[in-house]
Order: structure tokens, then sequence, then C-alpha cells
């Protein structure tokens, strides 16, 4: 059995099963399903990285018959791409959570019953009001642990009562630590990370509402990303929505079809 090499160093065996079970969430075309299974254990090798299969994998799907299907399957290292800082990803919360219903607000100052904080997020709908802290991480392998979960209670159990939040989240785009988790469980705080809880992770919620991220657009270059995050534009659907975001870019027109054409490939399947 082939043995793959994961992010944290650690050595499993290829799973055939997850390839497909990545390749099925993403929404890649069925015809395209096993042509892209049979490439990957193609090019399999012993102790393969697995960033190694995704590249595999996108480059792949590039070249294809469906190559905006590329932008489709890059979910997590469309997140990773919103960095170096983290408020393009406290917006994207802010963002998904008001497709939820929620009224949202970034990166608000509240005085505490001791001392100033800022918040990431606050996230209000009816009788609930949630105080959300923000872990970005951009490498792969990254864990937030519980250091980052006594920080949050410590944060919200100072400004709870003066400012009437409800609970306390820890949001991430990287895995959380057993202890993390045990620690938020054993709280009462709500933790949501790429993979927890299992059936409404971070990567379940962007699934099913299809709220994928600019930065998985293959049609535009890093520079021009940066200029959309830096003006709030995170969302495909963002563009697809208001074409003229991209009227600071200076795209001659063909770059402009090619980018309006994959927006609409990736927000509409």
């Amino acid at each position: 059995m082939i043995q793959v090499i994961k992010a944290t160093g650690e050595l499993e065996p290829f799973s055939e099963e997850k390839v497909r079970q990545s390749i099925l969430r993403a929404g890649i075309p069925k015809g395209l399903e096993n042509e892209v299974i049979e490439h990957i254990k193609s090019k399999l090798y012993e102790n393969i990285p697995t960033s190694e299969i995704y590249n595999q994998i996108t480059d792949y799907l590039g070249e294809s018959t469906s190559p905006y299907s590329k932008a489709k399957y890059g979910l997590k290292q469309s997140l990773m791409s919103l960095g170096p800082t983290g408020f393009p990803f406290e917006d994207f919360i802010a963002k998904v959570l008001h497709e939820q219903g929620y009224e949202t607000q970034v990166r608000q100052y509240l005085m505490g019953k001791c001392v100033k904080h800022e918040i990431d997020v606050i996230a209000q709908k009816e009788n609930e009001k949630v105080m959300i802290e923000v872990k970005f991480h951009n490498r792969f392998g990254t864990r937030t642990d519980v250091q980052d979960a006594l920080y949050t209670k410590a944060r919200f159990d100072d400004v709870k009562e003066k400012d009437n939040f409800s609970q306390a989240w820890l949001v991430t785009n990287t895995k959380a630590t057993s202890d993390a988790i045990a620690y938020c469980n054993c709280v009462g705080m709500k933790i949501l990370s790429w993979s927890y809880p299992q059936d409404a992770s971070l990567r379940s919620m962007i699934e099913k509402s299809k709220l994928l991220l600019i930065t998985s657009l293959s049609s535009l270059t890093l520079p021009q990303k940066q200029d959309l995050l830096d003006n709030h534009i995170i969302l495909c659907k963002d563009i697809f929505n208001n074409p003229s975001c991209l009227n600071n870019l200076n795209l001659s027109a063909e770059e402009r079809k090619n980018v309006l054409a994959e927006t609409e490939f990736v927000y509409k399947n």
C-alpha cells in the first residue's frame, strides 16, 4: 500500500475513496471523476505529499474538457490564499453567517469589564448575540489549539455581561486540536473548524451555501485578487452580481470575458 505524507508530516495509506469523496464534494462533472482517479493512480509513488496529489488533480482539471472545475476543487487552498492577514477571512465568515440570517459586524472595539477588546465578528439573530474569535492560518498542517480556546473564553467572560453576548464561537480555517475541541465543549463554547463538527463544519457550510472565494479563480492574477480583497470583494457571487467591481483591474475585453465566464460557472454549478 502506497503511503502519503500529510501536511502535518504524518504518514497514512493512500485512499482512493478519500480522493473520490473530495472530487464529489467539489461538484466535479461525473464524466471526469474516474479520469481524475486514474490519472492520480498513475502518478503515485511511495511517500508522495498530499500537496502534490492536490496539485496533480488541479492541473489535470485545468487541462480537461471542464477547466473551470479546477476552481471548485481547491476550496481549502482558496481559504489559505486569503492571507497573509486574517481580515479577508473575517469578512468571509461574516458573509457566510449573513447568508444564514445573521446580522454581522466585523472588527468592533468593545470595552469589557476590565479592558478593551477588538472583536473579530459579532453576529446577531433574534435573541442570539455571538462573539466570534476568528483564527486564520495560511500554512497547511497548522492547527488551532487549546490556547486559542482559552484566550477566546477569557475575552468572552470580560465582555459578555456588558454587551449581552449569549455565546462565544471559535472559528478557524484549519483543523483544531482534540484539546481545543474538548475545552470548548466543556465550557459551552462553539468551535467551528475545517472539519469539525462533522456534519456542520466550515467546509460543509461553504459547500452547502456555494459561497466560493475569488481566490479560487485561475483567470485572475494574484495582484488582481489582492486588489479585489482590499476592496472587500471576497466571493465569486460578488463578481457575478456586480461585474463593475472588475473595472479597476484594467482587464482586456478577453480577460474580462474569461473572468466572468469562470465566475458564472463556479457560482451556478
